[in-house]
């Protein structure tokens, strides 16, 4: 007999087209039939060990988070509420060019350093891993969701570069191309850049092109957060479309939004621009968060020209009076391209985590709230807070808008990623809430997205970008990797006052057929695994 049949659940299976009532059975981490209309057939409905009521309950895939900053989290906290709670079964890590893997023991240490203000700074974690293939090894230990793996090129140009603004020599081009093609044979299913991140930033075209020839050769896709989200936003985009049809590799657009004054309301200019790729054969994804401001590092707005060298060279810098004189020129005047070409408007730059303690009288306050009741510049905040936290302060950008948001969202090449970074002491809400939010607040209050369309973007759409051809559906064969929500009441918790706060309406989620949350609450399951890109 069976494990289990999840009675008159109404599923949506993440096709996109009606739901349906049905009966459900899993057994050994897969469905094994689904029964429609069981209740009404006349038919003998199925039987299994465990009976599960659904009654009322929306039965779907397990939600797919395409941008995922869980890369030390599912190590550290087997836990793992912020994303097993929403009804995510898997997560794409290495985003934004710099992970942890590949390393040697030089560029680990940078690295750790230089986006401990996404991760900590993971002296809670046993690095007994350098390549691609032995973190995922790792993952497979046990965690609680799977877990797919992007090469990170900031990373793989730190180790075969450094962190200097030059270009590669042939020599070293070869290294990073033997670095990528490693990673894409040991399980990566492509590979990200953070292109406004260093050393990731002083990559040109050319370079950028030929290892995406090689993530191409293996079947994987091409993940940027590109060269600005600002004032070059478009010209930036279209690079990334150009860029990646000359290399004849699929394109994901990171976090894909519109921000800051200079492009509000201009999301149907970017719609328009993937449209025209599309139809002339283009093969372009993209992934959102269902927020209007965005999350990074304090460091991360400061100019590249500033970050050359690595994180001990930043700090020399700006302990330096004259050099951080030119830093605050370039981001108060000029418009870093840290800051996306944008002058820096502090009264948007609410710091969201730091990693001392001592400084958590910063955290929940924008930077120019600090230097209004300290009296000081907002750049002497900001400078004394990078200096005293060595790089670490993690902050909110107020700068999106809205109907940017809801545009970019219904198109249909989306997809829902969290970009969720776990640290700090008031993290973006979005880390806890980003797919009950997309259920909760844009399909049921707001009609944006019907309930099937929202969640074949949520499940089917990224299952095909990543090549699994068994998730992402309810369907015979495939992975029961499975959230059951209630459509009436499921919604994001989370606030940016109360940002760890867990959604309401997902009562039950299973990894591999099995239940890691159940009754509301989350099981000492630890089902998750590797989930590694195939090579064609």
């Amino acid at each position: 007999m069976e494990e289990l049949v999840i009675r008159d659940a109404d599923v949506v299976d993440g096709s996109g087209d009606h739901s349906y009532r049905a009966d459900v059975v899993v057994d050994g981490g897969r469905i094994v039939s689904v029964v429609k209309e069981a209740a009404d057939a006349g038919c003998q409905r199925p039987k299994a060990r465990r009976e599960l009521d659904a009654e009322g309950l929306v039965l779907a895939p397990g939600f797919i988070d395409m941008h995922a900053h869980s890369d030390l989290a599912l190590l550290r906290d087997p836990d793992h509420s912020a994303k097993a709670a929403q009804g995510v079964t898997l997560e794409v890590l290495g985003q934004d060019g710099l992970s942890y893997a590949p390393v040697d023991d030089r560029t680990l240490g940078e690295v750790r350093r230089a986006i401990a203000g996404w991760n900590g700074p993971g002296d809670d974690v046993d690095f007994d891993w350098r390549s691609v293939g032995e973190y995922l090894d790792r993952l497979d230990r046990g965690v609680a969701v799977n877990a797919a793996y992007l090469i990170p090129q900031g990373t793989v140009r730190a180790l075969a570069v450094g962190w200097e603004d030059r270009e590669a020599t042939p020599e070293e081009l070869d290294r990073m191309r033997q670095l990528v093609a490693e990673g894409m044979e040991q399980g990566a299913v492509g590979m990200s850049s953070g292109l406004t991140y260093t050393p990731g930033m002083y990559a040109p075209d050319a370079e950028l092109t030929e290892l995406c020839r090689v993530v191409a050769s293996y079947g994987g896709y091409y993940c940027p957060h590109h060269r600005s989200y600002g004032a070059g936003a478009l010209e930036a985009y279209a690079e990334m479309v150009a860029l990646t049809r000359e290399a004849d590799c699929p394109l994901h657009l990171a976090h894909a939004t519109m921000n800051f004054g200079v492009n509000k309301g201009r999301a149907p200019e970017l719609l328009a621009l993937l449209d025209e790729a599309l139809g002339a054969g283009a093969d372009i994804t993209l992934d959102t968060y269902p927020y209007t401001p965005g999350c990074t590092t304090l460091v991360a707005l400061l100019p590249s020209w500033a970050s050359e060298g690595g994180p001990e060279e930043i700090l020399r810098r700006l302990a330096d009076e004259a050099t951080a004189e030119r830093i605050r020129h370039d981001l108060e005047v000029t418009g870093s391209d840290g800051c996306h070409g944008v002058p820096v408007e502090w009264e948007t730059i609410e710091i969201s985590g730091v990693g001392d303690p001592a400084l958590d009288a910063y955290v929940g306050r924008t930077v120019l709230q600090t230097a209004l009741a300290r009296g000081a510049a907002p750049w002497t905040v900001a400078r004394e807070l990078l200096l005293k936290d060595r790089l670490a302060p993690t902050i909110l950008q107020h700068v999106g808008h809205e109907e940017n948001v809801r545009a970019i969202m219904r198109h249909r090449v989306h997809t829902g990623g969290s970009d969720g970074i776990l640290q700090g002491a008031k993290p973006h809400p979005r880390a806890y809430g980003t797919f009950p939010r997309y259920l909760g607040h844009y399909v049921r209050e707001l009609g944006v997205l019907s309930l099937e369309e929202c969640v074949a973007h949520l499940t089917s759409r990224p299952a095909a970008r990543l090549r699994l051809a068994d998730r992402g559906l309810v369907r015979e064969g495939y992975k029961a990797d499975l959230v059951l929500f209630d459509p009436r009441t499921v919604g994001a918790g989370s606030t940016f006052a109360e940002p760890r706060t867990l959604p309401t309406g997902i009562p039950y989620v299973l990894v591999d057929g099995r239940f890691v949350i159940e009754d509301g609450r989350r099981t000492d399951v630890l089902a998750g695994r590797a989930v590694r890109g195939t090579p064609r």
